[in-house]
Parts: C-alpha cells; structure tokens; sequence
C-alpha cells in the first residue's frame, strides 16, 4: 500500500502521534540511508527531508508511505483545504500499524535488580516490609526472581576472612518463601560514583588500609591518580593482601558464600552467579571515571600506570625485543578528548602503528588473561551452578576507525578487528554466560542527543551478541539506562528475540534495572507488565487497543 504524503499537514499529524510513547513501530527510512529501528524521536527528521525536496519513503509495518517533492502550490498551511482532504486516510493508516506479536516467542526469564543499598553497611536487610510488598508486586506479573549484590565491602569489611552474611541470609529467604528466584553477584568492586548509583559502599576497610601504604594495588592513570573502584589486575598473583594474591581473595570469599548458603544452591533458589570482574562488576579496565572529570563522550584514558602491571607491560616490551616500548602511549589524550583530538586515536593515528598494535594486544590480554583466571576460581568455588560474566556496552566512538573509548578500556575493537570474539571464546571455556548491557539504546537517539559522540549502540549489541552466538554460550542481558516507556521496551524486545532469526537465537534471561517507587508506579508498571508478557512469549491482547486509545487520544488533541 503505497500513499503519496505532500501536506505538511499529514507529516504534521503523523509525527504527532509517532512521538508518543504507546506508538513505537519500527520504522526503515531509504533515500538517504537512514536507520531508524523503533526510535519515534526520529521522525521529525522526515519533515526536514520533505521540507529539503528530499525524496524519501518511510516504511511503517507493512504499509508505505512516499514522501515526495511536489507542487509548491500543495505546500500551503495547516488549515489548508489539501491538508483536510488527506486526513483521514492517514488516521486509518496509522491505526493499523501493529507492533511485533510475540506470542509463542521461546520463554526469557525476566529478573529484576534490587536496589544498590538494599542491604547495609552493617550487613542488615533495610525495610524488609516494603521490599515484601514490592517483590509481591513483581510476583503478581510473573516476574522469575531478582538479582541483588553480595558486596565485598560489607561482607568482609573489617579483616581478612571474616564474612558477615546475615542480611543477605534474611533477604534470601524472603525471596524464596515468595517463590522467587535469585540471580546474584559477586561484587568485588566499589558503589558510589557511577551512573545510577545512589548509594556508598567502598571496597573492605582493611583493603583501603593496605592501599594506603601500598597505593599500587589500585588502578592508576598516566598522571598516577589512584582508582579505588577495585583492585588492579596486576596483583592477581601478588601476594600484598595480607599473606593472600588477589585471586586467593576473590575465590575465599566466593568458597565462603557457597558454604554460607548451601541450601538455596541445593534447592534451585540461586539459579545463577554472576563474576565480578572489574569496575562495575564488568570485565573492563576504570577507563571513564566520573571522579577524575570524565564526562560523556570522553575517550577515556589507559588504566596501566600501578607499578606491577607497567613492570608486566615492560617485560612484555623485552620479549618482543623492544625495550623502548614498555611505556604506555603518551599522545593518547585526556579523559574527556575526541579521537580526532588525539595523535594516538585520529585516523590513520598511532594505534594502528608497530608500536601501538603491540601495546593494544598487550593491554587487552590483561584484561582477557584476568577474566581468565578469575572464572577458573569461580567454577571450583560454584561447581555445578551456571555463572555469568558482565561486558558493559561502550557505544561511543563506534562509528570512528579506532573506536577510542573501547580502546582505552581494554577491548581490542578497532574497525580492522573484532576484540569481543577473544572474549567470547574465554566465556566459552569456562562455560560461562555473557551479561551485556545497553540494549534498550536507540542509535538514532544516541545522534540526535551526542551527534558528536558517533555513537551505535545497536551495532555494538550486534556485534557482541553475535560473538558469544557464535562460539554457542548464553547470552542474557539488562538495560544499561533506567526504562519505563513502550519504544525503551520494544528495543529490547527486538534484540532479545531477532524477527526471522534462522537459528531461532535468543537471550537466556533479561534483567531489569532496577527495582523502584518509579517503576511500581501504576502507569510505567503497566507497561512492564506487558513486556514480561511479551518476553515471557505470552499473548497480549490489549496491545493493539493501547495503540488505538493512544492515536485516538492524539487525534482529538489535535
């Protein structure tokens, strides 16, 4: 069905009601290439296409809509006799624009993150009244269970190997007299200071001590300023922590949570662990911390400035007979530098010379190496329960040919070579599942708000979740941003469940950021409890009446 649109009446009128958030179908915009997938934000655009004589059609489910050039004399104003004529038929198109039916869709089990200060510092559950009525909710739309983390730095606050494990031991048993699963996370890493983040949980007060004469175990940039998110790689085999490596640490306290909550592993409360790795409990290096001034889009700087890990970066410099390489970049910029602003990063810059492919391979095999090693302990401290490792979705600077940002935080992913399969094949040895965030990200939102960051949030997903598909491991995943509207939730929809997938891939599970008065509130629980529906493959047989209410709505305004 193919209509011809001249008025800037119907534009008018159809961008109107494409903007609500009830009206999200994906949309394909040719001549010029224009990808829009969903993003309802963007359909402005084809007002300026049609206002520049652009010839464009716009494709919204099975219908077509021709926006051409044509007579000046059609290009009256709104009240025009030609914009009258032509509205209705356009009312009738947009009414009959449906969203994916995901009906009989393969089941993803849906998990919700509790809140970051859930449990204290004292290690006590905080209002265990409210979060019962809050979990009850979520029980009633058929949400599977809820993912909260074990914090390192309340458990094993004070000194070495003394657990503190009673508010998470109260917590665990609510969710299970609630026939709730329990999704959770060993975090080994600071809380405070990251997006989201409302609440402070440092790493253990012994630990800080250690690092106050030793400041070294800590993550440090080019200038030396100390990154106390969590402890730097290169003391993985040193044993500075009071008699213990770093990996010893890690795999005590996981063999000691294991011991702790023996009977929610044998009863199938816990269905999964997930590893923390680094900042944020994800395998990367602090590269974007906001307290050393880093501001979206920064390229972020290189974290291998402690002295153990340069003393592994100029050993590393000798074997390739090259001694004057074991030193980091020094034209790589600052924190919150373009690539192009950079020596290092710019096209044709050096991270694509001699020495800059060395250092890259080197800097992120550290990163591969510690994941490694990291997930051997924690398959002989789990044995027999699924674990899970968390990559974060760093989309800035994707469409440039060094992809900085992702560079400096350690994934090897220039536009010449992929560094997530190197990854996925380590996941693939320790048969663990690949949790990626920032698949409810639009690219064509990412432009209109940073066009300056050449951002691709989609392509990243893509290409990642490709990458575990591939070597055949889970692949689960959660929003990286809060989310509570309907084009938030068809993105998602769309990457855990690909249309016309001839393998029939999906995700393994998904899991909502996070629990909160915001999201129980009754107009944003609505729409989450259609999209449990609908990851769960149920039938939701209100969705096309929402749409219709919502244009209807839209119309009388208008």
């Amino acid at each position: 069905m193919a209509i011809n649109v001249s008025s800037p009446e119907l534009l008018r009128r159809f961008t109107t009601l494409s903007t609500r958030n009830y009206a999200s179908p994906a949309f394909s915009v040719a001549a010029p290439l224009l990808s829009v997938n969903s993003n309802c934000r963007s359909i402005p655009k084809l007002c300026k296409l049609r206002e520049s004589g652009v010839r464009s059609r716009a494709i919204v489910g099975d219908t077509e809509l021709k926006i051409e050039e044509e007579d000046a004399s059609l290009l009256g104003d709104d009240n025009s006799a030609e914009a009258s004529s032509v509205h209705k038929p356009v009312d009738e198109i947009i009414q009959k624009v449906q969203e994916r039916d995901f009906t009989g869709t393969p089941y993803v089990p849906i998990y919700v993150m509790l809140p970051l200060g859930i449990i204290n510092m004292d290690c006590q559950l905080v209002d265990p009244d409210e979060l019962i009525n809050h979990l009850r909710v979520l029980k009633s739309i058929n949400v599977d269970g809820v993912m909260v983390d074990c914090w390192w730095g309340i458990v094993e606050a004070n000194a070495p190997q003394q657990y503190n494990w009673s508010g998470y031991r109260k917590l665990f048993q609510i969710v299970r007299d609630l026939n709730l699963k329990l999704q959770v996370v060993m975090s080994f890493h600071e809380c405070g200071g990251n997006v989201g983040d409302d609440v402070h949980i440092p790493l253990p007060e012994w630990v800080i001590e250690i690092g106050g004469k030793n400041p070294d175990i800590f993550f440090m940039d080019r200038d030396r300023r100390q990154n106390r998110e969590c402890l730097t790689w290169g003391i993985d085999k040193e044993r500075v922590l009071r008699g213990r490596t770093a990996l010893e640490v890690y795999f005590d306290y996981m063999r000691s949570f294991r011991v702790e909550f023996d009977e929610f592993f044998e009863d199938g409360v816990i269905t999964e662990i997930e590893i923390g790795l680094g900042p944020c409990g994800e395998l990367r290096y602090p590269s974007y911390p906001a307290k050393h001034g880093w501001k979206y889009p920064g390229i972020g700087e290189f974290q291998c400035y402690d002295k153990y890990l340069m003393k592994s970066l100029k050993k590393a410099s000798e074997v390739r007979g090259h001694s004057f390489w074991g030193e980091g970049p020094e034209n790589a910029g600052t924190y919150n530098c373009k690539p192009q602003e950079t020596k290092f990063f710019s096209d044709g810059g050096d991270y694509d010379s001699y020495y800059g492919r060395f250092f890259l391979n080197w800097y992120s095999q550290v990163l591969i190496d510690h994941g490694d090693r990291v997930l051997t302990f924690a398959n002989l401290a789990f044995e027999g329960t699924p674990i899970a490792a968390k990559l974060s979705g760093i989309h800035w600077w994707y469409k440039t040919a060094s992809h900085a940002a992702e560079l400096t935080a350690g994934f090897y992913n220039p536009a010449n070579r992929d560094g997530y399969a190197p990854i996925a094949s380590v996941l693939k040895k320790h048969e663990t599942a690949l949790n990626f965030t920032c698949v409810e990200l639009r690219t064509m939102d990412q432009h209109e708000d940073f066009p300056e960051a050449l951002a691709d949030p989609e392509g990243l997903v893509w290409q990642v979740l490709n990458a575990a598909w591939d070597v055949g491991i889970p692949v689960a995943s959660e929003n990286a941003l809060p989310c509570y509207d309907r084009e938030g939730y068809n993105k998602i929809l769309e990457n855990a469940k690909p249309f016309n997938d001839p393998d029939g891939r999906h995700l393994s599970a998904f899991t909502y950021l996070r629990l909160s008065p915001d999201l129980i509130e009754e107009r944003n629980f609505v729409e989450f409890e259609q999209f449990v529906k609908r990851m769960h493959g149920d039938s939701v047989p209100d969705l096309e009446h929402c749409l219709e209410e919502e244009a209807r709505t839209v119309d009388e305004k208008t």
